[in-house]
């Protein structure tokens, strides 16, 4: 009857990402141009894409 808020419900899951040359990939936020840019990035190999499904 009383259940939690969807706001309460903290449980986050996080995927990892990896590239294909064993680096992990992260999400880098660039400001260009006025515009607030999204894109991934490899630690290992920095090949950048727009987003981390790109890398398979």
């Amino acid at each position: 009857m009383g259940g939690a808020s969807k706001n309460a419900r903290t449980a986050v899951s996080s995927q990892k990402f990896s590239c294909s040359c064993g680096g992990e990939v992260i999400m880098k936020t660039l400001f260009q141009s006025g515009k607030l840019k999204n894109i991934a990035e490899c630690t290992k190999c920095k090949r950048v894409e727009r987003r981390p499904k790109d890398f398979n």
